[in-house]
């Protein structure tokens, strides 16, 4: 419900914008081409539109090198299951191995 009534005051103020500036007119140069007398809240809304569609793949990318961490319970330990036939003592002796470090 909470979710309806912020979507409903957003989607207010962005009427709100448009209908404040439906006689506020700007030009858009492209480089090649000059687009004329464009309302300004057509401008707003194409910037962000454009600007979301270039940054979505980017944050994407970006995201995709992270590692997911183990979750831990409320001790702050890790939920690490142990290894079949181990017990907790015996697999501390193992995973403290020299490693071929030498």
């Amino acid at each position: 419900m909470l979710r309806l009534i912020v979507f409903i005051l957003i989607f207010a103020l962005f009427l709100a914008f448009i209908i404040l500036n439906l006689e506020n007119r700007c030009d858009i140069s492209v480089g090649f081409s000059t687009f004329r007398d464009i309302p300004v809240f057509l401008t707003a809304l194409f910037s962000f539109t454009f600007g979301m569609l270039f940054a979505v793949p980017l944050v994407s990318s970006l995201g995709k090198g992270r590692k997911k961490e183990p979750k831990s319970d409320s001790s702050g330990k890790f939920n690490k299951k142990p290894k079949a036939g181990l017990s907790s003592e015996e697999e501390i002796k193992k995973d403290a191995g020299s490693y071929g470090i030498d």
